[in-house]
């Protein structure tokens, strides 16, 4: 695989403070280095497959540490097709 993307929506549950749990998950996928692209809803991530699947793992545990959470991914190669500019 080369270059994919993915749509992600993260779902704190059972806590009164929704924003460090989408922060850690939004940090992490920063720090690998992916273009990411927030939403009111959904964030759009693009990258090399293997990069972008290794974030995924490590944003995911860097949401749970602060409680419960609910992790939503559609991916895809179809496009794009090219990392953006």
């Amino acid at each position: 695989m080369d270059v994919v993307s993915a749509q992600v929506s993260l779902y704190p549950l059972r806590t009164q403070h929704l924003s460090p749990a989408i922060d850690a998950f939004a940090a992490a996928l920063l720090d690998a280095g992916l273009h990411v692209e927030p939403g009111p809803m959904s964030t759009l991530v693009v990258g090399e497959a293997s990069a972008l699947f290794g974030a995924l793992e490590r944003a995911f545990a860097a949401a749970c540490t602060g409680g419960e959470v609910v992790m939503q991914v559609t991916i895809s190669n179809a496009c794009p097709r090219e990392l953006p500019g």
